[in-house]
């Protein structure tokens, strides 16, 4: 977890390069998920590599800025973008096993937007 996000179709920050060699040493030893924020908006992304190539043994990246700032506009969605929302407050939440992850978006009360889903860890 940290703030800049790697991948961002957001219209405020966008990606950020400079987090591709952390993405890169993160792949090399397993990780699954990343989440960031930055962004004030909420994008899911498919499971990729540092270059934003989809690769089912890379890693998920969570962009979840949806905590209170306004929320940002969303330009056209970048590669292996999933779930993109920039109309609902909330928050994320993460339940870990042994070889599998399962998130929830929980929007902020009378907003409808959702997001779930489950992933299999790649080591």
């Amino acid at each position: 977890m940290w703030h800049h996000p790697r991948f961002s179709s957001g219209a405020e920050h966008g990606s950020h390069k400079f987090m591709a060699d952390l993405w890169e040493i993160l792949q090399q030893h397993g990780a699954d998920v990343v989440l960031v924020g930055h962004e004030h908006l909420y994008e899911r992304f498919a499971p990729q590599n540092p270059d934003g190539k989809a690769d089912p043994r890379g890693i998920r990246e969570f962009v979840v800025g949806t905590g209170g700032g306004g929320l940002y506009e969303l330009r056209q969605p970048r590669p292996n973008s999933e779930v993109r929302n920039n109309r609902s407050y909330g928050v994320i939440k993460f339940t870990l096993n042994d070889t599998s992850y399962s998130w929830e978006f929980i929007s902020a009360a009378g907003e409808p937007f959702k997001d779930s889903g489950t992933g299999e860890c790649v080591k």
